[in-house]
């Protein structure tokens, strides 16, 4: 699956997912549920990062890491209004998720964040552990679009 778009893999993941999650809910709840779930899906994450800085002889640095997550956009996935990039760090807003929609389209909006938003700290920790990602909204959330700010400390 190292080929697909990564919007494949969710929508594949996804379709696992959902009645696993389903069964979890009826189970135990949907607040234990959401925990498991978002439990599992970042320790996945943090492995796909550190797959992710392992997959190249680059520096883990934040120019390195924008050229490995074009996988992320592939398909049209995200529409993205690039602000800044260097080696310290990196700027840009989604102003369209295709993983939003598919969501949506699939009865998973409700679990959406956890299934994808959720996991892009996790996966800088596993890339680099001294980048931070800040975002204050997403398109998921319901709001126009998705900021995406991650910095390296450089005293880190």
């Amino acid at each position: 699956m190292d080929d697909l778009p990564i919007l494949q893999v969710r929508q594949i993941e996804a379709n696992i997912i959902k009645p696993i999650y389903e069964e979890m809910v009826a189970e135990l709840g949907e607040e234990r549920a959401r925990e498991i779930l978002s439990k599992a899906i970042n320790t996945d994450a943090v492995r796909q990062g550190a797959e992710l800085a392992a997959s190249t002889d680059q520096p883990n640095n934040l120019e390195t890491f924008a050229t490995l997550t074009g996988r992320w956009s592939k398909g049209d996935a995200l529409k993205k209004e690039e602000l800044h990039s260097s080696e310290n760090k990196l700027d840009f807003n989604v102003v369209r998720c295709r993983y939003a929609e598919m969501y949506k389209e699939m009865d998973l909006a409700h679990i959406g964040t956890i299934l994808s938003c959720g996991r892009d700290g996790s996966l800088c920790e596993g890339y680099n552990p001294d980048v931070t990602l800040t975002r204050t909204q997403t398109i998921m959330g319901g709001a126009s679009h998705c900021d995406f700010r991650f910095k390296i400390d450089q005293d880190g």
